[in-house]
């Protein structure tokens, strides 16, 4: 399929808006991009234009949208751009820029955020969890190298599907 993906980097605009209907959650917010520029004649850099996204996010990504995102928060959003135009009756017609978000996260080169997993209600009966330890990286001086293949590795974690 021939579909605009797009990665926005922005601030959430407005408050995150969820809904739990029959199709399942979502979750929808504005986000603000705004470019911006290098004013020689300041020597500073400056804003340039603003455009706003609609974002929607949908099941599990809208749970964890919801629950993670506040006004002013720095993002990145990957998803569908989809833009839309309507006209109605006696009234202008508008259009509007959405994007059908694919991923979510907060920008990190404008501060930190504390991850944390969520686990979905049929998971909580599984089986007991992994040990994530980190394995210990470091090596003592005058190892061999073969001592060094003693040290567990990091196994690689299968992807949920949604």
């Amino acid at each position: 399929m021939n579909e605009t993906m797009v990665c926005a980097v922005g601030n959430v605009a407005t408050r995150p808006v969820h809904r739990e209907m029959a199709s399942g959650e979502s979750t929808r917010f504005r986000l603000a991009v705004t470019s911006r520029y290098w004013d020689r004649e300041k020597g500073t850099w400056a804003d340039g234009h603003t455009n706003f996204f609609t974002v929607w996010a949908n099941r599990q990504l809208a749970a964890n949208a919801a629950a993670s995102l506040s006004v002013g928060d720095p993002v990145i959003v990957q998803g569908r751009l989809k833009v839309r135009t309507e006209m109605r009756e006696g009234q202008q017609g508008w259009m509007s820029a959405d994007i059908d978000a694919v991923a979510i996260g907060h920008d990190l080169t404008r501060g930190t955020s504390a991850f944390q997993r969520r686990q979905r209600p049929e998971q909580t009966a599984g089986p007991a969890p992994r040990d994530r330890s980190e394995p210990n990286w470091e090596t003592e001086p005058g190892d061999s190298p073969d001592a060094q293949a003693s040290v567990p590795q990091r196994q690689p974690v299968a992807a949920a599907v949604t």
